[in-house]
């Protein structure tokens, strides 16, 4: 790739995931390093920023950069090596969570942390440090990468270990793509004997009793997530529904060749046999409204006041979002805001209370609620503590847009008050103030000093990157 004319044809207009936040910018596909390295030397001689994208389902502005330069490393999708004795796996940072599982799965090993979607890249998911629902047991995704290799903007191609270039490793895993561009990375998979679960659920009837059964539950069981129906009030606020998952030990499988094959992973093209899974996003557009989502929240929890046990492939369990193709264009025109606080065990009834609570009585309530629990780690920009999520899910329209913003700061305050984190690659409403509050000066203060040593010249930088760290 040679460049030396402004990028005026590949002017183009990016969305976030949930098409809420849009931005002009020249979109890149590089194929390899010496590429990145020939678009950095342009963007710095034409005083451009640049913005790393992999498969842009951040649900805000991380994988945008208006006026700037977004470069798209989808097309780095290499595997570069697989040992099916050890589980070890390096590849190029635009391999996908799906393509990593198709891989792995056969020869009888799975990705040790995964999203709930299998459509992200890898250099993506550790720029985001994902979590799973298996977070308080195995951590995020970082925590299991034995080493990487990055170019930085100065030009300098580095090698990180967690004991070899430490400070860098722990910064960039979380760092939000924002000090250099990973060009390889080896992981650790698990090892598994089945390409199934076996899945637990029952009900909760409240907030209260919701997060007591995980935290009881999630010490016990290899996967736990919750669902939980925001729309609901008085002595059913925060009520929904737990799932337990866990790995069916060695043997226990009478058939693992079949259901470590990929074809028992596949999920089925038409719903109830009737309706193209791809156009089951149109059928549920009609009920993503106030209306429609108390009635199909109330419909689900009504429906789950029982408990159950049932065998679930690996697929099906983890990726729940994707047995809908597209649907987040249920949300309509104005697409949809996901809100993610982490709270300690000790104060998330009281303020997640308060947050569903406020969020109702202004007429703002989410559509849908997902938990999980979660643990501590030591990457510099973590969102983890001794406690648990909640993500949020709400519909973006131009009449309820600014009172929707009122309300995520006001729910930023109570999270803070209450000695909480965000996950920042979802939150679009947090102010640079409240990221220095959450994050501490100390903290930011490193992270700057990084940036200085890896981008002198400031050429990575996102519109996320203004919002919380500009000066």
């Amino acid at each position: 790739m040679s460049i030396t004319e402004f990028p005026y044809n590949r002017l183009v207009m990016l969305e976030n995931f949930g098409h809420s936040m849009r931005a002009p910018a020249y979109l890149y596909r590089p194929g390899n390093v010496e590429e990145i390295g020939q678009l950095f030397h342009f963007a710095a001689q034409n005083g451009l920023a640049v913005c790393l994208r992999g498969a842009g389902r951040s649900y805000n502005d991380a994988a945008l950069n208006g006026g700037g330069i977004v470069l798209d490393c989808q097309r780095m999708n290499r595997f570069l090596d697989w040992d099916p004795a050890t589980g070890l796996v390096r590849c190029e940072p635009g391999v996908t969570i799906r393509q990593l599982w198709e891989r792995l799965l056969p020869d009888g090993w799975w990705p040790p942390v995964v999203p709930g979607t299998m459509f992200p890249t890898l250099g993506g998911c550790l720029a985001a440090n994902v979590h799973g629902k298996n977070n308080f047991r195995l951590g995020p995704i970082g925590e299991h990468v034995v080493q990487f290799t990055a170019l930085l903007p100065s030009g300098a191609e580095v090698t990180c270990l967690p004991n070899k270039n430490g400070d860098l490793f722990r910064a960039m895993i979380g760092g939000l793509g924002l000090l250099g561009v990973f060009t390889s990375i080896t992981l650790q998979m698990r090892k598994i004997y089945s390409g199934l679960l076996n899945v637990q659920s029952w009900p909760a009837r409240n907030l209260e009793e919701h997060l007591a059964t995980m935290l009881e539950a999630a010490p016990r069981h290899d996967h736990t997530v919750g669902w939980l129906d925001a729309t609901a009030g008085g002595g059913g606020l925060g009520r929904g529904q737990l799932h337990t998952a866990d790995d069916l030990a060695e043997g226990e499988d009478p058939n693992p060749q079949q259901t470590l094959n990929l074809t028992s992973q596949a999920l089925p093209e038409r719903f109830l046999g009737l309706i193209p899974r791809s156009l089951l996003w149109r059928y549920t557009a009609p009920f993503v409204n106030d209306p429609g989502a108390r009635l199909v929240n109330s419909v689900k929890y009504f429906s789950s006041l029982h408990n159950s046990s049932y065998r679930q492939s690996q697929a099906a369990f983890h990726f729940l979002l994707d047995s809908i193709p597209n649907w987040e264009w249920s949300y309509g025109r104005g697409g949809l805001i996901q809100y993610q606080s982490i709270l300690p065990k000790e104060t998330a009834l009281d303020a997640w209370s308060e947050m569903l609570t406020l969020a109702r009585r202004r007429g703002l309530p989410a559509y849908l609620g997902v938990t999980k629990r979660h643990r501590p780690d030591s990457f510099l920009l973590t969102h983890a503590l001794d406690g648990f999520s909640l993500a949020l899910d709400f519909k973006v329209t131009e009449r309820k847009r600014r009172h929707l913003s009122v309300l995520l700061q006001d729910f930023d305050r109570i999270v803070l008050d209450a000695g909480g984190r965000f996950y920042m690659v979802k939150n679009s409403e947090t102010t640079s103030e409240t990221a220095r509050r959450f994050l501490g000066e100390g903290t930011v203060d490193k992270f700057r000093a990084l940036k200085k040593r890896c981008d002198p010249h400031r050429l990575l930088e996102s519109d996320l990157f203004r919002r919380l760290f500009g000066e």
